[in-house]
């Protein structure tokens, strides 16, 4: 049997991704039945707009990683599955600091993932947002 992407990457046998290493992506737990991640992101100075809160885009990234790092856990190493579409919603700010990703996988089709995802800060919701991705082979 293959090894499963994610696995890899959280073994370090595969980098993460440069996107992942600038949003300070930690990995705190995984279950890989239930297809679910959860992490660590750093809202860095760097993400603040002009009143100092996370901009919505650097959120918008790490639920996306939340999201894909879910489907990773259903793929093995040379599959990938790019999002197609990806819908957030903003509950309230997030501050300069640490937040906590969660992401599953709602349902998985032949080449289409429905995929959830939350950001907390504090123990409060930040932001949720679902996406749609296709899994596709590729060449490492």
């Amino acid at each position: 049997m293959s090894e499963r992407f994610f696995e890899a990457i959280a073994a370090g046998k595969l980098p993460p991704p440069e996107c992942a290493r600038t949003l300070g992506l930690e990995i705190i737990a995984y279950d890989l039945d239930a297809h679910t991640v959860e992490l660590w992101f750093d809202g860095k100075p760097e993400f603040a707009n002009p009143i100092g809160i996370v901009q919505g885009g650097f959120l918008s990234a790490m639920l996306d990683d939340c999201m894909g790092l879910a489907s990773a856990t259903m793929m093995n190493v040379g599959e990938f599955a790019p999002t197609l579409a990806l819908n957030v919603q903003f509950h309230r700010p997030a501050k300069i600091g640490k937040l906590k990703g969660f992401g599953r996988v709602t349902m998985r089709g032949k080449e289409i993932f429905h995929l959830a995802g939350e950001l907390f800060q504090d123990d409060k919701l930040v932001a949720t947002a679902n996406a749609t991705s296709l899994f596709r082979k590729i060449a490492l």
